[in-house]
């Protein structure tokens, strides 16, 4: 995108011209200027190393460092946030619910125009919402959904039912399930129940895989089948790890073989395969995710998780800036759904990308040459 000059920016560039000018003067003329050194100014190469800001800020509030993915989509996005001249106020909240409150009112505080916020739980920071909407901050919910709230104005995301479609349709295929007669063990994990993204990851899987339980193709040995049997509070690795050992030390001591493990996403896969390492020795389950974690490659390398699904942090990010841009210019907000996403207040306008899915087949391609991972990442 070409962006136009404001007169901020041409006085900019004519003060920064002048003062070059006048140092290269003075430094002929032999004055004694050493007293004085500008640290945006790298006197070795005679370059400027000034950041041009366009007077715009903008804060993004992200969940956690905890997991790789956010702190992809956090640098990612201040990254092209800098290159379109915006200052950024980039924070993560430990996965603490109290400090993201805390911080987007700093935020807002501090002067953001419009804020990035990946919720951990919406409900709690709606005291910071409401003052955003008081301020007349504008404020887009990124990937999860923030519910109950009137101050959330757009919404940034994948295709999160086609996330679960994916997986879904990755088990029937890698099952051949069209074609075989069965029956095959399955169990059903999904990721936190505060997390509004759960009822399209685990929605989109079982509207695939649920006619295949009905006829008895998939048998699930353990009966766990609801959401609610099947959350993985926080997205937690360890509770993940800790079910699934339950559910082989329950419903599988008898040598029934577990075929295939829906996983929603690649945290709670980890601990699903930390479990299965335990009785599983060269021939694992299937196993689902999603993120494409550095460990989860891994695993996918060494057949410990059969795939997950590749969302490219980097488009949503590029598309959130433009988002963002048209913002602040107060032009048209790119989007494209405008019927799916009801946070309880209403429909919120939605910019949705498409997921793909990585495998041992296919993740150089995906990953490697697409410059989203080096090769020695996964060594």
């Amino acid at each position: 995108m070409i962006k136009k000059l404001s007169i901020s920016h041409i006085k900019y560039f004519i003060c920064l011209f002048l003062s070059a000018f006048v140092v290269i003067v003075l430094s002929a003329c032999g004055s004694d200027f050493d007293g004085y050194v500008d640290e945006n100014v790298d006197y070795t190469n005679n370059t400027f190393t000034v950041e041009e800001t366009n007077g715009h800020k903008i804060g993004v509030s992200m969940p956690t460092k905890d997991l790789q993915r956010w702190v992809q989509d956090g640098e990612n996005m201040k990254s092209q946030l800098h290159n379109f001249g915006y200052t950024v106020d980039l924070l993560y909240a430990n996965n603490d619910k109290n400090l993201q409150n805390e911080q987007i009112k700093s935020m807002i505080d501090s002067g953001c125009e419009v804020l990035v916020i990946g919720a951990i739980d919406g409900s709690a920071i709606a005291e910071s919402l409401e003052t955003a909407k008081k301020a007349g901050v504008v404020v887009i919910a990124y990937d999860r959904l923030i519910m109950g709230s009137d101050a959330i104005n757009y919404y940034a995301t994948f295709d999160n039912q086609l996330v679960g479609t994916l997986q879904g349709q990755y088990i029937v295929d890698a099952l051949d399930l069209k074609n075989t007669q069965g029956p095959y063990h399955i169990e059903l994990f999904t990721g936190s129940s505060d997390d509004n993204n759960c009822n399209f990851f685990f929605g989109g899987a079982l509207e695939v895989l649920q006619p295949y339980i009905n006829t008895g193709k998939l048998i699930v040995t353990s009966g766990q089948t609801t959401k609610e049997q099947c959350y993985t509070q926080g997205w937690s690795t360890d509770i993940a790890r800790e079910r699934m050992e339950n559910i082989l030390k329950t419903y599988y001591a008898d040598g029934t073989k577990l075929d295939a493990v829906l996983s929603s996403n690649d945290s709670v896969a980890l601990g699903i395969a930390e479990a299965l390492s335990a009785q599983y020795n060269g021939d694992f389950p299937l196993l689902t995710g999603q993120d494409c974690d550095i460990n989860a490659v891994k695993n996918i390398i060494n057949g410990k998780q059969s795939m997950s699904i590749f969302k490219d942090t980097r488009n949503l990010a590029a598309k959130v800036v433009e988002m963002i841009d048209a913002i602040i210019s107060d032009e048209t907000v790119p989007i494209n759904d405008t019927t799916t996403y009801n946070n309880g207040t209403g429909i919120i306008p939605t910019l949705l990308c498409d997921p793909v899915f990585a495998d041992k087949n296919n993740y150089k391609e995906i990953l490697v040459d697409s410059g989203y991972y080096t090769e020695d990442q996964f060594k």
